[in-house]
């Protein structure tokens, strides 16, 4: 695959768990935007029904290579949505997950990152324990949620994006700030 000359009109909302992004991301699609659902959680949910063990708390080298592939199909599947299309995380997020668990980034991921690009600003979730609430998919306690935030912001500077964080606010606010500062 060559990466393409101009990065398709994907915007990435990125940040630890429990930060807002999926109550954003459900916002600007009740706006009228596309929208692409995180990986993780769905991969935990179905794990978790079939008795799968590639979940954060049990096979992480599996987990993190069913998000890279349910990431990279979605990033080719978008292609047929009118952009912008708005991504509940991303592919550089696999950076970072390898930088939370401590472990060098495989060099498939880094090529991955290269190659499956986003719009080069990114909208970051700041760590809000406002907000922050444990569900069914959510086990991490707020300073593991901070740590992933600091993780995935450092993969995605590794990958030369403009990173803005979101502003704690309402999710309306949110969705204006989104929206303004992408110029539309």
């Amino acid at each position: 695959m060559t990466p393409p000359s101009a990065p398709p009109p994907f915007v990435v909302v990125t940040g630890g768990p429990g930060a807002g992004k999926s109550t954003l991301l459900e916002a600007l699609a009740t706006a009228g935007c596309a929208t692409v659902a995180e990986a993780g959680r769905a991969i935990i949910q179905d794990q978790t029904l079939i008795g799968g063990r590639a979940l954060h708390t049990a096979d992480t080298v599996l987990y993190a290579e069913l998000m890279l592939s349910w990431e990279m199909r979605s990033h080719r599947e978008a292609a047929a949505l009118p952009g912008p299309v708005f991504f509940d995380r991303g592919v550089p997020d696999l950076v970072g997950y390898h930088l939370l668990l401590g472990r060098d980034v495989p060099e498939h991921v880094t090529t991955a990152a290269r190659l499956f690009r986003y719009q080069p600003v990114v909208f970051v979730a700041p760590p809000w324990p406002d907000i922050y609430a444990h569900d069914e998919e959510r086990k991490q306690d707020f300073a593991e949620a901070v740590r992933t935030h600091d993780a995935v912001v450092e993969g995605y500077r590794r990958h030369g994006y403009d990173l803005v964080a979101l502003p704690k606010a309402d999710v309306a606010a949110r969705v204006d700030f989104v929206l303004d500062r992408l110029g539309g």
